[in-house]
């Protein structure tokens, strides 16, 4: 998950989701450019055509968000595409994320002590901002919204088992007390890296992985790990700063429509295939998106940190193409355990003209399998 990958320019309550009309033409693998499935992706196992198949039904509709009762206990056979994966393979059916509504999380906002955002219909997500680090970067003070915070989603499954993802952000000296914690509730930690390069005071990016019947023991686990930091309370949204750059050549440059997130630049992309992580379907925009995140410094001119979401054979390409262009690698690593297909994250760093930043960003974009997501999404 991209570290505090998650932002809007209007209240979380009031989020919607794009249709493909609004959605950008994308370039990347997959497609001739015109639209066509190339020869790979024709291609692609059974296996994942059965995912897409099972897929098809649950996610037809998450355009428009409606009042849903709360799901009943459902019997994984009757999951569509179930009976196909057991007669080719006889091996468990992949459960599939069903739709809730905001007052389904209700007792998880509390436990957590803020508000989150229900996106899509599909998964609740929460963030804390970690406002009250002052962390230098190449003599850059990063925002919070650049680099710095946590967040978790929540996602309700056909089995009426939920699962819970995340990224938080932790300084050094609170490193091991909130793995401790965590530890501690049954929530596994899955990735322990750092988003940037040269930076004082050290923090810290944990990926964590909770499964249950019940969220709420959940979220009390990720609240005693936050309890271990000093990140603050809730802060009220606002109407954003002015970004001093310009918005549409970069726009232009990148082929997706980016958001202000607070005075941050965020542009997102996320992968087309379907995820699947152990036995359960990711949600679209949920732990498989790369996002680049711009930082005004002033005369059009940028501070990029964000990450690339790849497969092992789009690793090596990518990794080049960046270098060329000038963009600094921070790590190469994964972000979670079972996933398939197997995904790869670099984290990055550039100091430059913003517009120049996308040009050398938006060729190793092309190089991967993904789709532009626009800025009524959200992601993680």
């Amino acid at each position: 998950m991209s570290g505090d990958a998650e932002h809007e320019n209007r209240t979380d309550e009031n989020r919607t989701d794009e249709t493909s009309a609004d959605r950008p033409a994308a370039n990347g693998p997959g497609t001739d450019g015109a639209g066509a499935p190339d020869t790979a992706a024709a291609a692609a196992p059974r296996r994942r055509l059965l995912v897409a198949a099972a897929l098809a039904p649950v996610f037809a509709g998450m355009g428009t968000m409606v009042a849903l009762a709360e799901p009943a206990k459902a019997d994984v056979t009757g999951v569509p595409g179930a009976k196909e994966e057991r007669e080719g393979g006889g091996g468990p059916a992949h459960l599939t994320p069903v739709p809730t509504t905001a007052g389904h999380w209700k007792e998880v906002a509390d436990v957590l002590g803020r508000p989150g955002s229900l996106v899509r219909g599909l998964f609740y997500h929460t963030r804390f901002a970690r406002d009250d680090l002052k962390v230098i970067s190449y003599g850059v003070e990063v925002a919070p919204e650049l680099a710095l915070g946590s967040h978790m989603a929540f996602v309700r499954y056909s089995d009426d088992s939920v699962l819970v993802m995340g990224d938080l952000n932790v300084t050094e000296d609170e490193l091991q007390k909130v793995i401790d914690a965590l530890a501690d509730h049954g929530i596994a930690v899955t990735a322990l890296h750092k988003h940037l390069l040269a930076h004082s005071p050290d923090v810290w990016w944990t990926h964590i992985h909770g499964h249950g019947d019940d969220p709420v023991p959940l979220a009390r686990g990720l609240r005693a790990a936050m309890d271990r930091t000093s990140s603050p309370p809730a802060r009220p949204t606002g109407r954003p700063p002015r970004l001093d750059l310009d918005i549409e050549a970069i726009e232009a440059v990148m082929g997706v429509k980016g958001e202000n997130d607070r005075g941050i630049y965020k542009s997102v992309f996320a992968r087309r295939e379907p995820i699947i992580d152990g036995h359960m379907v990711l949600p679209p925009g949920l732990g498989a998106t790369s996002a680049f995140n711009f930082q005004p410094l002033g005369g059009g001119r940028a501070a990029l940190n964000g990450d690339f979401a790849m497969v092992a054979d789009e690793v090596q390409d990518v990794l080049t193409t960046l270098r060329r262009g000038g963009i600094s690698l921070v790590e190469v690593h994964n972000h979670g355990l079972t996933e398939e297909p197997r995904l790869f994250f670099t984290h990055l760093w550039a100091v430059d003209d913003a517009v120049k930043i996308a040009e050398a960003l938006r060729p190793a974009v092309d190089l991967t399998n993904v789709v532009p997501v626009g800025p009524e999404r959200d992601y993680v």
